[in-house]
């Protein structure tokens, strides 16, 4: 199941590079990531499969974890609008995304990676 982990890191240099080669050499392969900074803080979003080998490398490495939840992945056409559907769909049934990834496409579609605020209910309605 994907999971996406969210870390709190200083912000200064090196930090992605300290995290990508923690994950590679515990054999985690990273599908999504985002990265975001605030205040001289960094925010390390990455959707993995291997999310419990993940976080033991992570625990291990002294890392903090801020977040930890199962993911959504979804195809859709790669077209205008496609988003704004899929989103109106969610919003329509109270479902708040509160995490998007685009994690790549292919022959018309698009990946997404979705976290979400009540995951049986998206799974359910979907």
């Amino acid at each position: 199941m994907p999971t996406e982990i969210v870390i709190e890191a200083e912000d200064r240099p090196g930090m992605m590079a300290s995290l990508g080669e923690l994950l590679g050499e515990a054999r985690v392969n990273i599908t999504a990531a985002a990265a975001f900074t605030y205040d001289g803080r960094g925010f390390l979003h990455f959707v993995v499969q291997e999310a419990d080998r993940a976080m033991q490398a992570l625990q291990d490495g002294g890392w903090q974890v801020v977040g930890v939840q199962e993911v959504l992945s979804i195809s859709l056409d790669d077209r205008p609008g496609e988003l704004g559907r899929f989103a109106r769909r969610l919003a329509d049934a109270g479902i708040n995304i509160t995490s998007l990834y685009i994690a790549g496409g292919r022959a018309g579609d698009k990946e997404l990676v979705v976290a979400v605020d009540d995951l049986h209910k998206a799974r359910r309605d979907l």
